[in-house]
């Protein structure tokens, strides 16, 4: 095991390949010639792995023998368990290379891949995770599936030598068993993949009903939902500030109750802002310490609705947090954006982020036992003997507790921050995955161009339109064709319908923070390539994966709204927000059709599909139009903008008449009223208070029933 991963990552990169074998000769395996960071932390395995092609299916088929398929990612903690225990062993290596041909993938360069035999997992087990295993025939059938497995039996968990050498068995003694599993799984997914006749969809009974479900597992005094793990899960907690705009308080309260115990827990990174994975107990103390672009990126969005609906500056200093550890911690010089932090450091999960009581006393002297009592240090921790920060007290509350006054314990705590930052800068730190993916990087381009027409930042809109500027020059092919990812070079992947979807709301929100019709022409060029790539005009259905592409052998997926958004819930958005800004009605036939598929499932489970029920809403309710007029980049026109991004206003459309010689204006439609324009801040603010006023049609009792 080497400590430093990181250092250790970048000697295997450096490595000069035209040098080596096509096996990777003495000291590697194949997985030495891939880009891939989670590829090459297996490279040096005993274990004689295939990436994903033909190749490996080719030898497994010549030879007879089963295909070991494990995906995972750099940044998965218990993928470097298993890899330590097992995947490092020269016993079970020899095991694998004997009756097994292995494939490893990342399931962040292959999503495809990826949701395809997750599918699979939680049709055989009930249940996903990383790292996931599957064996199948040579022609890409599965017949089984586990995640992680110690190496030996241990405390009642199988152990993977004695599921292999019963796998062995079963394939050379008994063929037809697992003929028998293969066709019985094939048969279940393709079922899955069916079309489902749509019946009409009660929107208001959907989103009761949702709010039924979400209250029937909120924790009432921790925040957030179910009891452990804890993920954030952005996308419920948009939808709860979307429904307190329209009059239901209790949603709105759910949503900003839960943003605050992230904010003071654990799972968020005290010193260096962002958020961890997520949290392994119910208190938001412990979390699993991976950062991942996509858990930021989506809970500065969902802060800053926060902010819009509530006003608490609090929100608006996490999404700003947030901007600064991406900034410091996952941009590229080229401008785009690194994917992810490992969990692990020296050998450790959250070695890097956890202090003791001795460590915090030494640094910071007189200061240290007030911060200690407001960040819950300890002698004897909260952690196998150290403290993970966190502030089990409210900052008003701690004050009135301490006699002291905030703003100076606000100034020592920054203080005390800022030295600590130092010193946990000399500590070896987390592999980072510099991988820079199409589609988590919209999702970040959508946040920080938001961020920075809401604050009125410059600086976050031009970083977010640094970020858009690198996808489109280095992630495409000469054709236009996106790709998936770029880590030294662009891959040859070809990008997904996520990625699509998700760099389109990035371009879409930076049109909306610039006035720059560029950002809204690329968005709209994007979609037509949506409609190219992933569109079938005879079936009228939308897939994950481009025509162009690679296909698994059935299109079969559990599709839902979870830590991200669907894709199709996203592309959905995009395309009603396009059809109104670019005048293109017949975007929301299309927004219709890739939410057909999930409609069915939203009736039966409603809280699984927020992000479609939210595209519902903006389909059958028209939208609040802003049109702007006047030189673009002038102080009046940025001031009417940050006028109208300040608040929250649910579906709303901007538009932009270029005028150099117009007085800064702007337009605002809702509800079939059209406002005269309105020059002034204060004129165009008392506009946006009477149409989000009218916006509160009802209040919502704790059953999702409205009041009568």
């Amino acid at each position: 095991m080497k400590l430093d991963s990181r250092a250790h990552l970048a000697e295997l990169i450096a490595i000069d390949k035209n040098t080596l074998p096509a096996d990777g000769g003495d000291g590697f395996n194949r997985l030495i010639f891939a880009r891939s960071p989670y590829l090459l932390q297996h490279a040096e395995n005993p274990v004689n792995w295939y990436e994903w092609g033909q190749a490996a299916f080719d030898l497994a088929r010549d030879e007879n023998r089963p295909v070991l398929l494990s995906i995972g990612y750099a940044t998965c903690h218990w993928c470097h368990v298993m890899a330590h225990e097992s995947f490092e062993d020269q016993e079970v290596a020899d095991l694998l290379n004997r009756h097994f041909v292995c494939i490893k993938v990342d399931r962040e360069e292959r999503p495809d891949i990826d949701d395809f035999y997750m599918t699979v997992a939680q049709v055989l087990t009930g249940r996903g995770g990383w790292p996931l295993n599957i064996f199948m025939t040579p022609d890409r059938r599965p017949f089984f599936a586990m995640t992680y497995l110690p190496k030996q039996d241990r405390q009642g968990m199988r152990g993977l030598m004695g599921l292999l050498g019963n796998i062995a068995v079963l394939w050379r003694q008994q063929p037809d068993k697992i003929e028998n599993n293969c066709s019985a799984i094939m048969e279940t997914l393709v079922n899955i993949s069916q079309p489902i006749p749509q019946e009409a969809t009660d929107l208001e009974e959907l989103n009761q009903e949702a709010f039924r479900q979400l209250s029937g597992i909120y924790d009432e005094e921790l925040g957030g939902f179910g009891a452990s793990p804890k993920f954030p899960m952005p996308v419920n907690l948009s939808w709860l500030i979307e429904q307190g705009a329209v009059g239901n308080t209790e949603a709105l309260e759910m949503a900003l109750h839960t943003l605050r115990s992230m904010r003071r827990g654990g799972i968020w990174d005290q010193l260096g802002g962002g958020l961890h994975r997520y949290s392994v107990d119910q208190k938001w103390l412990v979390p699993h310490f991976e950062k991942m672009l996509y858990d930021q990126a989506m809970l500065a969005l969902v802060s800053l609705e926060a902010f819009q609906a509530d006003g608490d500056p609090l929100f608006l200093d996490m999404a700003l947090e947030i901007y600064r550890f991406v900034d410091e911690d996952l941009t590229a010089p080229m401008g785009g954006i690194y994917s992810a932090l490992d969990a692990d450091s020296e050998g450790e999960e959250g070695r890097f982020y956890i202090w003791t009581k001795d460590e915090i006393d030494e640094i910071l002297g007189t200061d240290a036992p007030m911060f200690c009592r407001y960040f819950d240090v300890s002698s004897y921790g909260n952690f196998e003997g150290s403290t993970i920060l966190n502030i089990p007290t409210d900052i008003d509350a701690f004050c009135a507790r301490e006699e002291c006054d905030r703003d100076e314990l606000e100034e020592m705590l920054e203080r005390c921050g800022l030295r600590l930052l130092e010193q946990r800068a000399t500590r070896i730190h987390p592999l980072r995955d510099e991988k820079i993916i199409t589609a988590w990087n919209g999702l970040m381009i959508a946040a920080l161009a938001r961020g920075g027409a809401i604050s009125g930042v410059r600086e976050f809109i031009e970083r977010a339109g640094r970020a858009a500027t690198c996808i489109m020059e280095h992630l495409r092919r000469p054709d236009g064709r996106l790709l998936r990812s770029f880590m030294g070079g662009p891959s040859d992947i070809p990008a997904f319908l996520e990625d699509y979807a998700f760099l389109t709301f990035g371009l879409i929100e930076l049109f909306e923070a610039t006035l720059d019709s560029v950002w809204l022409d690329k968005a709209r060029g994007l979609a037509d390539d949506m409609l190219r790539l992933f569109y079938d005009n005879g079936t009228g259905e939308f897939s994950k994966t481009g025509s162009d592409a690679e296909q698994m052998p059935i299109r079969a997926s559990l599709e839902h709204d979870g830590v991200l958004p669907s894709p199709f819930s996203m592309a959905a958005k995009c395309f009603i927000r396009l059809a109104h800004a670019c005048d293109c009605p017949e975007l929301l036939d299309h927004a219709h059709a890739l939410l057909a598929a999930s409609l069915d499932d939203a009736r039966r489970h409603p809280a699984a599909h927020l992000g479609s029920i939210q595209a519902l809403t903006m389909l059958e309710h028209e939208p609040v139009l802003a049109t702007f007029r006047g030189k673009r980049d002038s102080t009046g026109v940025r001031d009417l903008l940050q006028q109208v991004k300040a608040g929250y206003i649910p579906n709303l459309i901007i538009m932009f008449e270029s005028g150099d010689a117009a007085a800064p204006s702007v337009s605002l439609c809702a509800r079939g009223t059209c406002y005269p324009p309105a020059g002034d801040p204060a004129d165009l603010a008392r506009i946006i208070l009477e149409i989000t006023a009218h916006n509160s049609i009802t209040s919502v009792d704790s059953q999702g029933v409205p009041a009568q």
